[in-house]
Order: structure tokens, then sequence, then C-alpha cells
């Protein structure tokens, strides 16, 4: 069999408490997640933070290092730290985990786009917490800013902290940023893909967009290593498609808060385990964290700073 890198992404910052009883929003439930993630064979953990009284995604220095070093002493999970944050959150902000935990990974968003989320708040019948309704409903005229200076400094910064990034293609024409940024020497090969597929504001999730993704980045860029997330529906037949393309899958309650339809996923790690059943029937094995660390290029759990 050969070997996939299997990521779950645990929180996120699009959906909202009110949306199911098992979104980890506090420290806790954050750190019970990515363990019970690795556990059903996840090799890297995505994380973001969350205020953890009412949920509210946040940028938390001191709540990141809570997390990323009781996840440390308790498995061997690979962290890798989102750059992108909340919605609307300052670029020095989005930027700070990587100065400050020196993480092995950590995402680097390709481009702006128009993030929207605002559909979904109708489907929501009650709110928990008052920020959840205007937060969502906001991203009607919301533009998420990644431009090749902030693209530039991002890399900068992870470079200089020997973290790899993981570029997160939403759109096609992100991979001719990428391109720009290879090219010109700001961005080091061998790349990591991360192609985000689904949102509303990014490119549909169709087999044949994401095969016309991989075959762009081949042209434009020549080698590198992918992985798949989709949004909702998608996930699971998304991140399959990619399994069968020879990448990598993504999976978990930031991208989707189902484990099939009209079953919440009480966790990550149920997620992980289905998608991993999938991959075996179709010939791939899941990575272990030391295997992915080979196969990604990373410096090693005992370089970062938590």
């Amino acid at each position: 069999m050969s070997k996939a890198v299997f990521t779950a992404a645990i929180t996120g910052a699009i959906h909202t408490p009110s949306m199911s009883p098992y979104l980890p929003i506090t420290p806790a439930q954050i750190i019970d997640d990515c363990v019970a993630s690795h556990e059903a064979g996840a090799a890297v953990a995505h994380i973001h933070v969350r205020d953890p009284l009412t949920g509210y995604p946040t940028a938390d220095q001191t709540v990141f290092r809570q997390i990323a070093t009781e996840v440390k002493q308790r498995c061997d999970i690979i962290l890798c730290c989102t750059t992108g944050g909340r919605l609307g959150e300052p670029v020095q902000k989005r930027g700070a985990v990587v100065a400050n935990l020196k993480p092995e990974l950590a995402s680097l968003n390709a481009g702006s786009l128009n993030f929207a989320l605002f559909h979904v708040a109708s489907k929501v019948e009650k709110w928990s917490f008052d920020w959840e309704e205007e937060y969502l409903k906001s991203t009607e005229d919301f533009i998420f800013p990644n431009t090749f200076r902030t693209m530039r400094e991002f890399l900068g910064l992870m470079y200089e902290n020997n973290t790899k990034p993981e570029f997160e293609i939403y759109d096609v024409g992100m991979i001719n940023n990428l391109a720009f940024l290879v090219h010109n020497g700001i961005a080091k090969k061998p790349v990591y893909l991360q192609f985000v597929m689904g949102i509303l504001g990014g490119i549909p999730a169709t087999p044949e967009n994401l095969v016309f993704l991989v075959d762009t980045a081949r042209k434009q860029i020549g080698d590198f290593q992918f992985s798949v997330c989709a949004a909702g529906k998608d996930q699971m037949r998304m991140c399959a498609t990619s399994l069968l393309l020879g990448g990598n899958a993504r999976v978990g309650l930031e991208d989707s808060l189902y484990v099939e339809r009209g079953v919440l996923a009480k966790n990550s790690g149920e997620q992980v385990a289905k998608i991993i059943r999938i991959g075996r029937e179709l010939g791939v094995d899941p990575a272990t964290p030391a295997e992915a660390r080979t196969i990604l290029g990373l410096k090693g759990l005992d370089q970062v700073n938590f």
C-alpha cells in the first residue's frame, strides 16, 4: 500500500457553537480532539483557537501555547498552526503564532478572496451567543486579504523559524500567485499545497475542478505535494478523489460538522477514521506522524518552541 498524510482540522473559524454541540471551543476540548484524531490515524492537526467562554475565534497566544504544549505531552501529532485566524483578524496577529511557537507546519493563504458565510446564517434556528449571527452575516461584504506583500512577509517569518508553509489554494488564480513566488525565489520548493474547495467565493468542489487544479499546478510549479479539503457535504468524496490522484486528505470539524448525511460528528477523529477506512479500500495506508515528517520534510518535534 502507498502512504498518505491525513490531517484533522479541529475547529477553524467558520462554524459557530450554535451549529453543533460537538464543536470544540475550549482549550481542553481542542486538545482532546487533537488526541482523538491522532488515535484515529491522523498525522497532522490543523489548529485555530477560540475564546473559551464564547467560542469566538481569536489569535490568543496564551491559548495557542496551552493547546500546543499539552498536545505535545500527550502524542506526537504534527501541529499545523493557522495564520488565517478569524475572519477580519489583523495580519500582525495572524502571524504571531509562528514567531512564538515555531511550529513544524503553518498555513499560508495564497491569495485574497470573498470568503462568504452569510448564506449559512439562515439555517440556524437559535443562536447560543450574541456574536454569531453578525459574524456570519457580515461576510456578505468581506474580503479575506492575502496580498503579495503579506504572503512575502509570512514566508519570511516561516523560513526564519524553520516552519514549513502549507499553501491554502482556494481557487486556480492562487496557483498563479504561488508560481510567481516560486519563480522569483520568494517561496522555496518543494511546496505543499492544500486545495480548499467548496467555499463560497472560491472554486466549487468537483472532481473535474480538482483535476484541473492539480494539472495547472504541475504545469506552473512542477513537482509538489498536495492535500485536499472540502466544505460540508463534499468533504469525503473530494478527499477520496484526492487519494485516487495520489494526494493527501484533510477532514475535521472545521470543514464539515457531519460524519454522514444527517449525523453530526462527535469529534474530528470520527471523520479521520472514516476517510482512512475509505483510503484503505483504495490501497492507501495512513502515514504515521514520523512518516509524515519525512514525506513533508519537517524539522521535527524537538525543534518547536512549545
